[in-house]
């Protein structure tokens, strides 16, 4: 996994309009090196535990919450399935085709 760069984006975010609470974050990983790449999306929910108003919500903030609600195992287990994918890509266990 050296060579390849792991970027955490937030997607949306939904919100209670009465409170402005954040309920549920959408959240991107991507992986790349210099030919290939792979995306996940996943979706946390966080049922008003957010207590930052939205209007001050910064991306990183966001994307810190969310790794560590995920926690050690899940990030890595994430990774590495990307890893996976870009391996496939770099040298393909199947083909298809005819001769």
């Amino acid at each position: 996994m050296s060579d390849t760069a792991f970027t955490w984006a937030i997607a949306n975010l939904e919100r209670n309009t009465a409170d402005g609470k954040v309920t549920t974050v959408h959240y991107t990983v991507s992986a790349s090196n210099d030919t290939y790449s792979a995306g996940a999306y996943g979706s946390l929910g966080f049922d008003g535990e957010i207590t930052t108003p939205f209007s001050e919500l910064t991306e990183s903030q966001i994307v810190s919450w969310v790794l560590e609600a995920l926690g050690d195992e899940k990030v890595t287990s994430v990774c590495e399935a990307l890893q996976a994918q870009l391996d496939e890509q770099r040298a393909p266990s199947k083909a298809a085709g005819v001769p």
